[in-house]
């Protein structure tokens, strides 16, 4: 356990800009998956004069938007330049970072974590050495990863990053035969908040037919997920679904047929394994999802252990009394947010 004088001292100058890096790598949160977030700060005599960060996949940089955001790229000869992730080291949608700071001939390079993507890998560090660039690595760290939990969670396990999520009563049912509103206003706005930063959202074949969710934006501001659906049977083929709609991608998981018709997708999978569906998504480059319901999806994604997070919104006053049991967890909570009418449980 850490000593209180350690939560309580004060963050080293490397920290603090690294901390910013960090705040600002969050901002691309939802717009540059499957990409890592990565945020970039220029300091020049202890003052903040640029920073940036990685805004959309496939476009510049972070530390590439930062650079250009300068008018005298000069200065930077005398700069230390901040990043949360080792700058890249290889051509992919855009040139080496390593090699633009490098041109740059910039003073230092403050890193917080080793890019372990194999392209990289140490390599944007070995190149900045090489140049005679000084660097400084591993400076909060930890933050650094949690940032990045998507991105790693793919690199390392070759699946999307997956959070189980739904709502409950204060007796613990999820749901009954017809749609039912549990929980709160300010837990609609975080859920639709969350859309907008997720790759997808999946759903059972049962919320499929008895809910006919729109999973969409409603009540943030931000692009929407992708809409998966798992229908093994196509139980749904007949249905005027919100997923038919065209309205953004939809994927539905079959075990009977391929088949594309705009943004609907029909994705042929062998069987309704967890393993063999986030084996599916990850072949479809979904870099994180969000698994709705209904309880036999969640309940299979808990009994496999294939997930990283689960969200509970649990009502405080709403009673059922009967209906759809919501999954049972063995685990203490990480941690609990009171929203007035709900209580946002974490795992």
């Amino acid at each position: 356990m850490q000593s209180f004088e350690y939560f309580c001292r004060i963050p080293t100058e490397s920290e603090k800009y690294i901390s910013r890096c960090i705040t600002l790598a969050k901002k691309g949160l939802g717009q540059v998956s499957p990409n890592p977030l990565v945020g970039c700060v220029i300091v020049h005599n202890g003052r903040i004069i640029s920073e940036s960060y990685h805004k959309i996949y496939g476009g510049p940089h972070a530390e590439v938007n930062a650079i250009n955001a300068l008018d005298d790229h000069e200065i930077l000869k005398d700069c230390t330049v901040y990043v949360n992730l080792e700058p890249c080291a290889h051509y992919g949608k855009t040139p080496p970072c390593a090699q633009l700071l490098i041109e740059k001939q910039v003073k230092k390079v403050v890193i917080g974590m080793q890019d372990p993507y194999p392209e990289v890998a140490g390599k944007g560090i070995q190149m900045l050495k090489q140049a005679g660039i000084k660097v400084e690595v591993g400076v909060l760290e930890k933050n650094c990863q949690e940032v990045n939990k998507r991105f790693l969670c793919n690199l390392n396990h070759q699946r999307p990053y997956v959070i189980l999520k739904w709502a409950e009563s204060a007796d613990g049912f999820i749901g009954q035969s017809k749609p039912i509103q549990i929980s709160g206003e300010k837990a609609r706005q975080i859920v639709h908040e969350w859309r907008t930063q997720e790759d997808a959202f999946l759903v059972g074949t049962n919320t499929l037919l008895i809910d006919n969710p729109q999973l969409n934006v409603r009540f943030a501001k931000g692009r929407n997920p992708i809409r998966i659906a798992l229908d093994f049977h196509l139980k749904s083929e007949a249905q005027q679904l919100h997923f038919k709609d065209n309205s953004q991608r939809s994927l539905i998981l079959n075990g009977i047929k391929n088949e594309i018709s705009g943004q609907l997708e029909y994705q042929l999978i062998n069987n309704t394994q967890v393993s063999t569906i986030l084996k599916k998504l990850w072949e479809l480059k979904i870099g994180s999802i969000v698994v709705e319901g209904g309880a036999a999806i969640l309940n299979s994604f808990i009994q496999s252990g294939l997930y990283d997070e689960i969200k509970i919104f649990k009502s405080k006053q709403l009673q059922l009394n009967n209906g759809v049991k919501a999954p049972f967890i063995e685990t203490d909570p990480k941690s609990e947010l009171d929203l007035g009418d709900d209580i946002l449980i974490s795992y």
